[in-house]
């Protein structure tokens, strides 16, 4: 008897000391859960459940619903169904639970499962659903569609493969190409070398850090590693974007406290040489209990796209995008209907012709998030804001779990993208994507005449089809713009403090892609140019035939800029006396400006000018590259020349001191006072 009690007494205590242990657990999952720190939370609901008994079905099934909650908020897809299954199972269920395990349903792929869970809760007219409508219709249409469309992935055009050699163990996500040739990828990933020895509480992984990869000149990735500045910390930092110039680094950045939720914000860091700045966060709204992240910026660089929660949306996670100009980020807008839905919309990003891609789990897709496309449209007054039309670019870049986070290489439709289809544990990684378009594009470089590249400068585009274009180009100087066959173009380039440059193309339809190159030499206004190619005859002021494609390039200039006068100048090497140089060089000068009064230039805009040797050459930086042993200021005068103990190089010395050149002496020719005295630049003589 003795023995019985013993064993009753110790099953009371055990069962109180369960009971104790659920509880404690659930209170513990409840605090971790109110921080959002849903690996932990789950942990502790698991825990609370285990303990809990079979035959008290309601609590366990309460319990069990926490615990779903939680792994669908982490993407741990498959143990969520089962938690909600469970929920069902002990009548814990209301439609909001079946519209989760419905949506939990199309994202592993059971679209019969999926069907029949959706129609319960449209049939279910005793449970009426507080859920959007329109989401329960779209997600009855994907689990109806989404086989076919899958059927269908051979005609989307789309090329995918997974990237081994950016991702690891861990998760990676939103890659994004950098540099003028696209030759740096930035991505954010929790693997190992993330910093900080902590898990997180929400994925149970490392915070994410921002890692980068470099492409060689033979077009090989490099290993990735974390950016070494103060950007990265212990804390989360992820899916970044850069302004066009490359200069500014938006990023989301995620504060931990343990204490309070923690929201998300968007952050800014700066380049200085190759290092970034540590972020520093800009606000966006008064609002600091809304989630604000993923940022992507237009790519004429005047608008800043962003993702949150904030009040006033559609519902869920909305884009919304504010203007930036030199006083901060003005007008906060929603982009509406038909981006936004009830639903989740993230990730936003810009293929640079201007469409906008984002992700979406509101739309009817595959399941999880799927990726968009919103082609902005045209009215005769031009693109009209808000106005687009949105596509579904289908498998395979879209799949059954969450496909998001596109970037492109430049105006072709091939970048990265990331995924977590495949993965049991819900982590992303990253994929390469392209699909074979015809796209004729034009690239052009715009540069000092006989220096460097000119990246203040900015190219204007006009076509006969109304193309009225204003483009700014990068760091190389260069820009890269799509072009549309049938179309005669016109495009000038221009920089304060130098002459414009014109060119003009007409392109023709192609079979192929194909690019056409410009180049936009530009003459500065304050320093000599020199004229290329300029031949006479020996000892002679002739110009030789060969001269003239220099001199009809000077012509077109001249006419391109029909308020420059120029001064024409001619110069000798040090040979001979410096009465003779002088007579021979004003022959010279005079000659090339005669030609040019013979095509149409007008005689006072011309001054020819011979100085013999008396202005031997200064050597430019550029000039360097060619000849090493020159040096950046040498001026090339006799005794330089001399000192020389090479005769081959007194010789190239003689070669650039016989030149011809021309300098600017004003820019308001033919113009009357009121309209000179508005220019910016003013008579340099």
């Amino acid at each position: 008897m003795r023995k019985f009690f013993t064993i009753l007494y110790i099953g009371i205590v055990m069962l109180l000391i369960n009971g104790c242990g659920a509880d404690s657990a659930m209170r513990k999952g409840d605090k971790f859960f109110a921080l959002g720190e849903y690996y932990d939370a789950a942990t502790q609901y698991k825990k609370a459940y285990s303990q809990t008994k079979a035959k008290d079905k309601p609590l366990r099934g309460q319990r069990a619903l926490k615990m779903a909650d939680c792994y669908r908020r982490i993407n741990y897809t498959q143990k969520a169904i089962a938690a909600y299954n469970n929920a069902v199972r002990y009548k814990q269920a209301d439609s909001t639970v079946l519209f989760h395990l419905a949506r939990l349903q199309l994202k592993n792929g059971q679209y019969k499962e999926a069907e029949k869970t959706f129609l319960s809760i449209m049939e279910d007219a005793s449970n009426p659903s507080p859920l959007s409508s329109q989401l329960i219709k779209n997600g009855l249409e994907s689990a109806r569609m989404a086989p076919k469309w899958k059927a269908e992935a051979e005609y989307s055009g789309y090329t995918v493969k997974k990237q081994e050699l950016f991702n690891s163990r861990r998760a990676e996500y939103s890659p994004m190409l950098a540099g003028d040739d696209y030759d740096q990828l930035y991505f954010s990933s929790t693997r190992n070398q993330a910093q900080g020895d902590e898990l997180s509480g929400i994925t149970g992984t490392k915070n994410a850090d921002i890692f980068r990869s470099q492409k060689d000149d033979k077009g090989k990735w490099s290993k990735p590693e974390p950016i070494e500045s103060e950007l990265n910390t212990e804390q989360d930092e992820g899916a970044c974007t850069f302004s066009p110039d490359f200069k500014t680094m938006y990023l989301t950045v995620c504060k931990t406290d343990p204490s309070y939720p923690r929201y998300a914000q968007i952050a800014t860091s700066q380049r200085s040489d190759a290092s970034w700045s540590k972020a520093t966060p800009i606000e966006i709204a008064k609002d600091t209990l809304s989630t604000y992240a993923h940022p992507a910026v237009s790519p004429d660089g005047m608008w800043l796209y962003f993702v949150s929660d904030m009040p006033g949306g559609m519902g869920g996670y909305d884009i919304w995008r504010m203007q930036m100009t030199t006083h901060g980020l003005v007008g906060l807008e929603n982009l509406g209907e038909p981006i936004n839905t009830a639903g989740n919309e993230m990730f936003p990003t810009f293929r640079p012709n201007g469409d906008l891609y984002f992700s979406s789990d509101g739309h009817p897709g595959f399941g999880g998030l799927d990726i968009f496309v919103a082609k902005p449209q045209e009215k005769e007054e031009g693109i009209v804001n808000n106005l687009y039309l949105l596509e579904h670019p289908g498998a395979p870049l879209n799949s059954q779990g969450d496909d998001f986070g596109m970037t492109f290489e430049g105006l072709q439709n091939r970048g990265y993208f990331c995924s977590n289809r495949g993965d049991a544990r819900g982590w992303d990684h990253i994929f390469s994507f392209e699909k074979h378009e015809v796209v004729q594009t034009v690239k052009g470089w715009v540069y000092e005449k006989d220096g460097y590249e000119l990246p203040e400068a900015l190219v204007y585009m006009v076509g006969n089809d109304g193309t009225n274009q204003k483009l700014s180009v990068k760091g190389d100087g260069s820009f890269t713009e799509i072009i549309k066959p049938g179309v005669d173009y016109v495009f000038l380039g221009t920089c304060k403090g130098y002459l414009n440059h014109k060119e003009e193309l007409r392109v023709e339809p192609v079979l192929e892609s194909e690019e056409y190159v410009l180049q936009f030499p530009l003459a500065s206004i304050t320093a000599p140019v020199l004229i290329d190619n300029i031949f006479y005859d020996f000892d002679k002021a002739t110009l030789r035939p060969e001269s003239t494609e220099a001199l009809d390039k000077l012509i077109a200039l001249l006419n391109e800029n029909p308020n420059v006068t120029i001064e024409l100048s001619a110069h000798t090497d040090y040979r001979g006396s410096a009465a003779y140089n002088e007579r021979l060089s004003q022959r010279r000068a005079e000659s090339v400006v005669n030609y040019l009064i013979e095509h149409g230039i007008a005689q006072d805009r011309l001054s020819p000018v011979g100085y013999g040797k008396t202005k031997p050459k200064t050597i430019k930086r550029k000039l360097t590259e060619t000849y090493p042993w020159l040096k950046e200021g040498d001026v090339l005068t006799e005794e330089f020349i001399n000192a020389l103990d090479d005769e081959e190089k007194q010789e190239v010395c003689n070669q650039l001191n016989r030149r011809t050149e021309f300098t600017v002496l004003r820019t308001t020719y033919g113009m009357d006072f009121r309209q000179a005295s508005g220019q910016a630049d003013e008579p340099t003589q």
